[in-house]
């Protein structure tokens, strides 16, 4: 028996959504700490996930830390299959359906490997809503600066998807297999051939990476004002290494974490695996529920030198938008510090300014 089959699968909440365009989209929320949504990559399926030795311990980490929010791609899983629209815009689509039905006010994303450019493209739409980025083995433009061999290599990942996805043996599968988790055991690889076979249909998986190809929101990349976290493994074969270093060169105050690795899905039982999860769990630290905040924390303990201006200048009775010409910053940028504030703080509603100002004088 596979491992992880005979294990009892951790309680999660299965719902469907309805994107712009009427496709039915499933995600699934699981977990407890602060939301973290993650945009998820092509090879996912809500449920058999839960019973994979390659993606289990992954579900399972980010769980004891946060409320994990996430979905199968249109076109896979236990979303609608019957979708010719695997562009930009619709993906974008995908995400704002899948939050809004979750009821999610403000909340960290997760961009894995392909939903790097919808989730850059939603942040920079919806820049109210995140509360900090986290990109893993991902990129802002799937094909940025392609060689004639990096052309030529993706033909023929195309013609071995047209021949072989759907095959009863996985000799094709394997392909992609193997440049995913090259470090894995025989018995991972079984599980990761078969996922692919089971979570999309031949046509959808080339329409969608045919379309995938075409997006690139590099030019928003200067647009992202959140806390940055890029995650990615060195010797990556799916994705380069040298995406994430990009990422993290063009959003302003992003930190780069080298995962010392091959796999594009580090396992479990890998050195680079706790480091992940470590990093992760650190980077939302500053979401956790405010009430796991104590009432009287000191201001000046907890937060930044940045929010600390912000806050003192709030307290003189500056709007945004003085406090924004003070300190030579967009009003958006301001925005986001007090946000901050008042999550570290525990404080929330119509009256989080003045409380946390009050919070600030009482120290003071």
């Amino acid at each position: 028996m596979p491992p992880g089959r005979g294990a009892p699968q951790p309680r999660q909440e299965l719902r469907f959504c309805r994107s712009a365009d009427g496709t039915r989209i499933a995600y699934a929320r699981h977990g407890s700490g602060p939301p973290l949504v993650i945009a998820t990559c092509w090879l996912s399926h809500l449920q058999h996930d839960w019973q994979s030795p390659v993606w289990r311990h992954f579900l399972a980490d980010l769980g004891e830390f946060a409320t994990v929010i996430r979905y199968d791609e249109r076109g896979h899983g236990l979303s609608d299959w019957d979708v010719e629209d695997f562009g930009l815009e619709a993906r974008i689509a995908d995400i704002e359906a899948v939050v809004d039905d979750a009821g999610l006010d403000r909340f960290a994303l997760m961009a894995m490997s392909q939903g790097g450019p919808p989730s850059i493209a939603y942040a920079a739409r919806h820049p109210e809503r995140i509360s900090r980025l986290i990109f893993y083995g991902s990129y802002a433009a799937a094909l940025r600066d392609p060689s004639p061999e990096d052309l030529e290599l993706d033909e023929t990942f195309e013609r071995l998807i047209k021949v072989g996805w759907a095959r009863p043996d996985s000799t094709f599968r394997r392909v992609f297999t193997s440049m995913m988790i090259p470090g894995a055991s025989e018995e991972q690889m079984r599980w990761l051939d078969e996922l692919q076979r089971v979570c999309t249909s031949p046509r959808n998986a080339l329409d969608a990476r045919r379309q995938r190809k075409r997006a690139n929101v590099v030019d928003l990349l200067p647009r992202l004002d959140f806390p940055t976290l890029v995650l990615h493994s060195r010797d990556d074969r799916m994705n380069p290494f040298s995406d994430s270093r990009f990422l993290a060169s063009a959003i302003a105050g992003a930190r780069l974490v080298v995962l010392e690795s091959a796999n594009h899905i580090l396992l479990g039982d890998e050195p680079a695996w706790p480091v992940f999860r470590d990093e992760v769990a650190a980077f939302l630290a500053p979401d956790r529920a405010p009430s796991a905040v104590p009432a009287a924390v000191d201001a000046a303990s907890v937060l930044s030198p940045r929010e600390l201006d912000v806050l003192r200048l709030a307290a003189e009775g500056q709007d945004n938008a003085a406090i924004a010409r003070s300190l030579t910053l967009s009003v958006r940028t301001v925005e986001r510090h007090l946000h901050n504030t008042y999550a570290k703080l525990g404080i929330q509603g119509k009256a989080a300014r003045a409380a946390a100002v009050a919070r600030l004088l009482s120290r003071a």
